[in-house]
């Protein structure tokens, strides 16, 4: 049997962030979550941040526990969520807070980029989908507000390159995480010179793109002294952490999709290379970066943020529920009693959600959901209804069926949710891994240092390597009512 190696990759998402271990004998990977520590955004006045500073401190802890343990790490990796960056000067200094996506800075900026350049433009460019999250339109209202930072800034990086800069000193940014900022043109594979002068965007901001697997460095001698730690190499991952969970899908067939599942649904097929059309545009998908030179085609939907943020205002009026009181409570409620369109706009933001979800009902001439219960199973079959309309589309405009649906990551463990999705898309679902963005993330270094082929053999070690669960759809007749029912309130089509 071959020497056990061990890897490290740090995921960062928007509730929390982990150190996870992963070693690989050569047949079998082993994860072991090493470092646990909770993220989200932090309020000053009026604006939203990430506390970085607060995540890098986290991430030197778990550094340091792999050198108490004495842990010889052949390599690790970051992955955050996108779209959100950091400025840096030409000291390679931190200018400002970074800002959450969920910041309001971006309300109303759609409609002010239209003006400087046509929708059918942006997306022939970026083939990136719109949302106002998106890195383009915060560094509009940075423009527009004439930020200083913008002035002084040398150089724009996405947060996993950020923590690549402080773990390393090299400035780069990867190719996955670039791909999310709609102004990266993965056709011509290189930064948007077009977008960025119609924005004024200083285009002497964004650095070099480099693909998952690169060496970046080994650890600063600054690192080293902080934790313990020798000349680790630093690997980048698909540093999205879509990108790493699509990595771990275990997938067989040709004619798959995939959701990663958690605070967002993100919803796709992998392909050899972007869709960008009329029809594309309409639909409103995206094609994001992936490993191995694909593409990720796909669609954000809103996801377990809906039932996170739900969870939040019950807490916050002092009922404490687990997600599995709350989903017994889904179980009980009764089928269908009311639909809602998960990425509807009022549902982007922090807040009451429950209130907001009554709201939705209302204004659609529907009952309104009357206890916890209704509101999580309406959540969960508007979700599950959501995919099946999001895997039509992804039919139509790639020509394949689809077969089966993998859903990876936390919402994996979700049955209630998988169950339903099974039943709505009329396919069959495997569910798991559920941790697959630190094990994509894993086998992306894995292949980095010649320890895997492929991405095609990492997938055949996951299979090997982690308990799958399987779910047939139920009960269709029902499910296609409700999506009739679905495409009449929500107006899709």
């Amino acid at each position: 049997m071959a020497e056990t190696q061990s890897f490290l990759a740090f995921d960062l998402g928007a509730e929390s962030g982990r150190g996870v271990l992963g070693r690989f004998d050569g047949e079998k990977i082993a994860l072991e979550e090493l470092h646990r520590f909770p993220n989200g955004g932090v309020r000053v006045l009026d604006s939203l941040h990430w506390d970085v500073l607060g995540l890098w401190s986290e991430m030197k802890n778990a550094l340091s526990l792999c050198a108490l343990r004495k842990e010889e790490l052949n390599g690790l990796g970051v992955d955050t969520w996108g779209v959100d960056f950091a400025l840096i000067g030409v000291d390679d200094s931190l200018l400002g807070l970074p800002y959450h996506y969920r910041d309001s800075r971006t309300d109303g900026m759609l409609d002010k980029a239209f003006d400087r350049l046509s929708r059918e433009k942006i997306f022939a460019h970026s083939g990136a989908q719109f949302m106002q999250i998106n890195t383009l339109y915060q560094l509009l209202s940075m423009v527009i507000r004439e930020s200083p930072l913008l002035k002084i800034a040398d150089t724009l990086l996405m947060l996993p390159d950020l923590f690549n800069l402080w773990l390393t000193g090299r400035v780069v940014c990867e190719f996955t995480n670039a791909t999310t900022t709609q102004f990266y043109n993965p056709r011509q594979k290189c930064w948007s010179r077009e977008i960025c002068e119609a924005f004024d965007i200083p285009y002497h901001l964004l650095p070099e793109v480099v693909q998952p697997g690169t060496h970046i460095g080994t650890l600063l001698p600054t690192v080293s002294d902080d934790t313990g730690l020798g000349e680790i190499p630093v690997i980048a991952p698909g540093s999205h952490d879509t990108a790493s969970a699509v990595a771990a899908v275990p997938a067989q067939s040709e004619n798959w999709a995939y959701i990663s599942s958690g605070t967002w649904s993100l919803m796709g097929i992998e392909i050899p290379k972007p869709i960008i059309s009329d029809q594309v545009l309409r639909l409103n998908f995206t094609n994001e970066g992936g490993v191995a030179g694909t593409i990720r085609f796909l669609k954000n939907v809103m996801g377990l943020w809906l039932l996170q943020e739900f969870r939040r205002t019950w807490a916050r009026s002092g009922r404490e529920m687990s997600y599995d009181q709350l989903i017994q409570l889904a179980v009980a409620a009764p089928p269908f009693t009311s639909l809602i369109e998960p990425d509807d706009e009022k549902f982007l933001s922090a807040g009451d959600m429950p209130s907001r979800i009554i709201e939705y009902c209302k204004r659609t001439g529907q009952t309104p959901p009357r206890d916890e219960g209704e509101i999580v199973r309406c959540i969960l079959e508007s979700l599950a209804l959501k995919y099946r309309w999001v895997a039509e589309k992804l039919s139509l405009v790639s020509g394949s069926p689809i077969d089966v649906i993998h859903i990876v990551g936390g919402g994996a463990k979700n049955r209630l949710l998988c169950q339903f999705a099974a039943n709505a898309a009329g396919v069959p679902v495997v569910a798991g891994p559920t941790e697959a963005t630190a094990v994509g993330n894993i086998m992306v270094q894995a292949i980095s240092t010649g320890l895997i082929d492929s991405i095609s053999d990492a997938r055949a070690v996951i299979r090997r390597s982690f308990e799958l669960e399987n779910y047939e759809p139920e009960d269709s007749e029902q499910w296609d009512s409700a999506y009739e029912r679905f495409l009449a309130i929500t107006g899709l089509s």
